[in-house]
């Protein structure tokens, strides 16, 4: 049936808007936005028709959720840095089938998911961002999925990601891209100091962590790392929870996968926060 073609890690940051602008952060993020338009030109050559995006942007408090209405527009401000993301303007095709078969293959794994097409929920900045620079001409498709999950466990997450795989390879005609979208650690800079931390890590701590994380995807030690994903997550202030990241190698694999991950954007500090865009290659999944 259908072929999933791509998926990645990447980041949202919401200065990648900022360094479109005059002033003083004018093109400070031009290596996040340059990974973003690599790896949609790369989703186009593979023949991408939609880009499902585990957003932790959208916070849910019971269930998993799919936003999969017909179509997306509007005009966004951020209400957590509306200084940063303000009027930015959007609209991109939504993918309604594809949202409800993943639902379904997920309910009947086990997972409580609901798929929401007929709906006024918009995009959160976790989706809108990426897409501002993947697909500013409307060719992919976009369906969204919370991916703050507040009281959720890791490992339920995961085998959500295993349910969008299988509902992409054995129920749906297409092609289709996964993102991760979230960071790695997530302190962000305390009130008050957030120029000092335009462009780096809150901690010396928290960046070595991540580097020493990014090393271990590049070597596809994935088996340790999903071991010690919970603690990460708890120790460094994971955003969303990492509910993201857990999706993403559910939808890969999970503690089987062995791939290298492919490092598009190396690792940044943005206002506290640890960033990277990193392709994963897609393998079939082992019995």
């Amino acid at each position: 049936m259908g072929k999933l073609a791509l998926a990645a890690k990447i980041t949202h940051v919401p200065s990648m808007y900022l360094s479109e602008l005059d002033g003083p952060n004018k093109g400070c993020r031009q290596a996040a936005i340059d990974g973003h338009i690599e790896i949609g030109r790369r989703c186009r050559e593979l023949g991408v028709d939609t880009v499902v995006v585990f957003d932790v942007h959208w916070l849910v408090n019971s269930e998993y959720h799919i936003n999969c209405g017909p179509k997306f527009s509007g005009c966004y401000t951020s209400n957590e840095l509306p200084h940063f993301i303000k009027n930015m303007d959007y609209a991109y095709p939504g993918n309604p089938e594809l949202g409800h078969l993943i639902a379904k293959e997920a309910n009947a794994m086990g997972v409580a998911t609901r798929a929401h097409s007929d709906t006024t929920l918009e995009l959160e900045y976790g989706t809108l961002v990426p897409m501002r620079y993947m697909n500013q001409d409307q060719h992919f498709k976009v369906v969204s999925v919370s991916g703050w999950c507040v009281w959720h466990d890791l490992a339920t997450s995961a085998k959500f990601g295993l349910a969008v795989r299988r509902a992409i390879e054995e129920h749906y005609d297409g092609t289709v891209a996964v993102f991760a979208s979230g960071s790695l650690s997530h302190h962000f800079a305390d009130n008050g100091t957030a120029a000092r931390y335009m462009n780096k890590v809150y901690d010396p701590f928290l960046e070595q962590m991540d580097r020493r994380v990014v090393g271990m995807w590049e070597k596809g030690e994935w088996a340790e790392f999903c071991q010690m994903l919970p603690m990460y997550n708890e120790k460094c202030w994971g955003e969303g929870g990492m509910h993201d990241t857990a999706m993403l190698l559910g939808a890969l694999g999970w503690d089987r996968y062995d791939q290298p991950a492919e490092v598009v954007t190396p690792y940044f500090g943005s206002s506290g926060t640890g960033q990277i865009n990193a392709v994963f290659p897609v393998t079939p999944l082992k019995d």
